[in-house]
């Protein structure tokens, strides 16, 4: 893999497998779970509800990932709705299938971008949208009818708003950064200043506004002063993705390897997170569940997703891509 693929928009078209399935090396699609006897799994806490159904086909397109409203299971944005990983069981909605961009998961749901499905009175592009009911219903919060933003970041703990503005709208230039520290009430234009480079994807501390990063073909950038300045702290190879817990800002960089690197946001000491074998491969999505800071996820270029529940030491392959097309 060129790593100048790697900054591409990938279409990823994804077959689910089922966990602890990895040693079958056939791409298959989920089918529903024996003992399953309706379409909305099995019950209990798990993404069972009537807005929920069990899955029985691919993921396209992933736009981001992560665990939204404190709740434990794992959400993933695709180009047609959200689709839901819980208790080894894949699940999809039945409605507002919209094609999420900017996907960040928050501790009451999540915040989006990006455009309504057809089954969605929403209009075109969504702008800034809310939901704090899994998708039911999204909230708008700015530029409705506006713009779709693909670069933005959302604190997971507190309403902050980091993104890259490539339109022009009723608030924004094009081509600018913007932060908002109330829930998108007010704006301020950033000077981004040495964040000169093609991104791919930014980042921001759950509690603090002034810790902002971003990934990029030159590598990972991390800004401590909300976003007026960024500083290159990669090393060779370029930036893949960018996550952050309040500690530490866990980031991905591709230099013929992948790499999945822990930075302490105290002392800045590193510490390497292993990574299932790559072949030609990378880090492209990151997501570690804050209940259980021993269970992360990802989601590479080539459209293949891991679980881990044990910190790293052992992942655990939950979705291979489809090597058909």
């Amino acid at each position: 893999m060129k790593k100048s693929l790697l900054l591409a928009v990938l279409g990823l078209t994804l077959s689910l497998a089922a966990c602890g399935k990895a040693e079958e090396k056939e791409t298959k699609d989920i089918e529903q779970s024996e003992g399953q006897t309706d379409e909305q799994g099995s019950g209990g806490e798990e993404a069972s509800n009537s807005f929920f159904e069990v899955i029985d086909g691919k993921i396209d397109h992933i736009h981001g990932m992560g665990y939204p409203g404190n709740q434990g299971k794992l959400f993933f944005a695709a180009h047609d709705g959200l689709k839901v990983y819980d208790n080894g069981k894949w699940y999809k909605t039945k409605e507002e299938n919209n094609d999420y961009m900017g996907f960040n998961a928050t501790k009451d749901g999540f915040y989006t971008s990006g455009h309504p499905g057809q089954d969605s009175s929403l209009p075109n592009p969504l702008g800034i949208q809310k939901s704090t009911d899994d998708g039911q219903t999204l909230e708008q919060i700015a530029v409705e009818g506006e713009t779709d933003f693909h670069l933005m970041g959302v604190g997971y703990e507190k309403p902050m708003i980091f993104l890259m503005n490539l339109q022009k709208n009723s608030i924004m230039e094009a081509g600018r950064f913007y932060l908002s520290e109330d829930n998108a009430t007010t704006w301020k234009e950033v000077s981004a200043n040495g964040l000169d480079d093609k991104l791919l994807s930014v980042a921001v501390h759950p509690q603090k506004a002034n810790y902002l990063a971003a990934s990029g073909q030159q590598g990972i950038y991390l800004s401590k002063d909300k976003g007026e300045n960024f500083e290159l702290i990669s090393g060779s190879g370029q930036g893949t993705s960018v996550f952050f817990t309040n500690e530490s800002l866990i980031y991905g960089t591709y230099d013929g390897t992948a790499k999945l690197t822990k930075l302490s946001l105290s002392d800045e000491t590193e510490e390497e997170i292993p990574l299932p074998e790559l072949k030609e491969d990378a880090v492209m999505y990151f997501a570690q569940n804050p209940k259980n800071e021993q269970e992360m996820a990802f989601v590479s270029f080539n459209g293949d997703i891991y679980h881990t529940t044990d910190g790293a030491n052992n992942w655990d392959s939950i979705v291979e891509a489809d090597k058909s097309k």
